[in-house]
């Protein structure tokens, strides 16, 4: 489910003499934990940030469209055009979709789907597997897809096996343990941007290097259900491009 937020005829205004940064990430917790370093890292004077909540890549059909979809509707909602959107930032969960099937172990006693670096764990392997299916098949797509909606700029940008194991080294959280450790996350981190960027692109699990190359890197083996993300790459280079603009001025 997609959720927007409305806004009132003074910001639809505002907005239209803005760039827009489309972000999209899979659940509320998700924004909690990364929404305000978006807004910090990209200049909020310039620049609309966005959360839509929703996973697109579980679903059969044409990804593509369906991504596009998700942007003209947030367009036709605030009475925005296609030239208003600078880029669509996608952060998406692994969720071990690239590992062999024969990791995904039957567990009757699962009753929800357990991840481990090594498998999973579920009581509808068949489930699993037609799910990594699909989403193998859409992240195929989008790790190359250069932009959606006739030209505007796109990429994903991978959490492994999802945010909350790289942002806390935590798996199977509950629905309140992840605002819990969201909010704490945005904290820590609320005043010391740097910090956050450095966390996220210099750690042990971060995945730098070209951009397709971190993508060839996390479809390997079962990298997709180990500790991994590539987002660093999207934050230092709009760090770079912020720090040369402001040299350039001065």
């Amino acid at each position: 489910m997609l959720k927007f937020h409305l806004l009132s005829e003074r910001q639809v205004k505002r907005l239209a003499h803005k760039k827009i940064v489309f972000v999209i990430v899979e659940g509320p917790s998700d924004e909690e934990a990364l929404g305000l370093f978006f807004n910090r890292i990209y200049d909020k004077n310039s620049v609309y940030i966005h959360i839509v909540h929703g996973d697109l890549t579980t679903k059969s059909g044409n990804i593509k469209n369906r991504i596009a979809d998700a942007v003209r509707a947030y367009a036709s909602s605030t009475h925005l055009k296609k030239e208003h959107f600078q880029e669509v930032i996608h952060i998406i969960d692994m969720d071990g979709a690239y590992i062999s099937d024969s990791a995904i172990v039957e567990d009757f006693s699962a009753s929800k789907t357990v991840y481990t670096v090594t498998e999973i764990r579920t009581c509808n392997p068949k489930g699993i597997i037609t799910r990594n299916r699909d989403k193998r098949k859409n992240i195929d797509v989008i790790s190359s897809l250069p932009s959606v909606w006739g030209g505007v700029s796109y990429k994903a940008y991978f959490m492994s096996c999802n945010l909350d194991h790289v942002l806390y080294d935590k798996l199977n959280c509950t629905d309140q343990e992840k605002e819990d450790y969201a909010f704490a996350f945005a904290k820590k981190y609320k005043d010391n941007i740097p910090g956050f960027v450095d966390f996220i692109s210099a750690s042990d699990f971060s995945v730098s290097g070209d951009y397709l190359e971190t993508w060839n890197f996390i479809k390997q083996d079962k990298h997709s259900l180990e500790r991994h993300t590539n987002l660093g790459i999207c934050l230092r280079e709009k760090l770079y491009n912020t720090n040369n603009k402001e040299e350039k001025k001065s």
